[in-house]
């Protein structure tokens, strides 16, 4: 199968100091809204309008096992990747109850997960292969199980946009997914794998030591070309991959995209080392508990909005801090300025 191309360009900034200007004649100090006023500002430049808006957010996991699991990398085993599916569909996640919240819709997808759902009308099935390879010993997924999973992550983010949204986040399902983070980690950014890998869904500090030795195995093993294509594909999750197809079409779009935690995290990494102005596009929701998390931010230069010690994943970050955003939105849109409100501008 063919790679998939994206044609994603920073957004113009001839609009910013209009924006800018907008802003600081709203009454209140200048920049005393802080973060707001920089999101505003980021949104109004992706959008490219003084009057930016939030139209029907969506949030989108993506679920899929990982090989990798065999060899003792997680904390939870391979089964709670579909029980927790069930629970998403049920609506009681912790992932629900924010989207239900925050009145955002979702939709679940079934990227490679080893079980066969029947009946399960609301589950998306995109699914390439009941669980990817064990990268210990072989390439996790193929070229072209990657360009269908881009393919397919892309396609579900037009479908949403069809309907008429234009802010977007992501969330994973998979336990094993930690692990391939953190390689993709450490071979996109160079910082050390020990600094990479953390508790995942539950190790205490020796499940850590052998989780780590595991995966400093699986990379010593590696024998590909060190392209950025060949590591997402030797390391990767189908989850993961159709995420980061996700992320570029929503770049492609326009959209505004909100990142969640550590995976999701590495996905847009990943992305950014294909397309680098993606990252333009993106809001990081928070900074998780996992600990390697904060250093890929840092590498990023993000800013992340929250940072409340959560590791759940599921896109459960990126809900929390969308509330930030939407007000962020409603100051630049609600706000009078003070020659409307008849106030004295007072500040020089």
């Amino acid at each position: 199968m063919k790679q998939r191309n994206f044609n994603i360009k920073a957004p113009e900034k001839r609009i910013v100091p209009f924006l800018i200007e907008k802003i600081d004649n709203l009454t209140k100090p200048k920049g005393s809204l802080g973060r707001l006023e920089e999101m505003a500002v980021q949104i109004g430049t992706i959008q490219q309008t003084l009057s930016p808006s939030l139209q029907n957010p969506y949030h989108v996991i993506f679920g899929g096992d990982h090989g990798i699991t065999a060899e003792g990398v997680s904390y939870s085993p391979a089964e709670v990747t579909p029980q927790m599916v069930f629970n998403f569909m049920e609506g009681g996640a912790g992932i629900n109850f924010l989207a239900r919240q925050h009145n955002i819709k979702m939709k679940v997808v079934d990227s490679g997960i080893n079980y066969d759902f029947n009946g399960l009308d609301r589950l998306i099935d995109m699914k390439v292969r009941k669980g990817t390879r064990n990268y210990m010993n072989e390439k996790a997924i193929t070229l072209d199980e990657f360009n269908l999973c881009i393919e397919r992550g892309a396609q579900i983010v037009k479908d949403c946009h069809q309907e008429c949204c234009n802010v977007i986040s992501f969330g994973e399902m998979g336990i094993g997914n930690t692990s391939s983070s953190s390689i993709w980690m450490s071979l996109l950014t160079g910082i050390p794998l020990d600094q990479c890998v953390g508790a995942g869904s539950g190790f205490d500090s020796e499940g850590v030591k052998r989780k780590y030795t595991i995966l400093k195995q699986a990379m010593d093993n590696y024998k590909g070309d060190g392209s950025i294509v060949d590591i997402l594909c030797h390391f990767g999750g189908y989850e993961m991959i159709m995420a980061i197809g996700g992320m570029l079409q929503a770049a492609e779009l326009n959209m505004v995209i909100l990142i969640d935690g550590f995976i999701m995290t590495n996905c847009i990494l990943a992305a950014s080392k294909l397309y680098p102005e993606v990252l333009k596009y993106c809001i990081f929701g928070h900074q998780g508990d996992e600990s390697g998390h904060k250093y890929v931010l840092e590498y990023l230069n993000a800013k992340p909005l929250l940072n409340f010690g959560m590791r759940l994943g599921e896109g459960t970050g990126a809900l929390c801090a969308y509330p930030l955003i939407d007000s962020a939105v409603r100051m630049i849109n609600e706000m009078s300025t003070f020659k409307h409100a008849k106030v004295t501008k007072y500040f020089s």
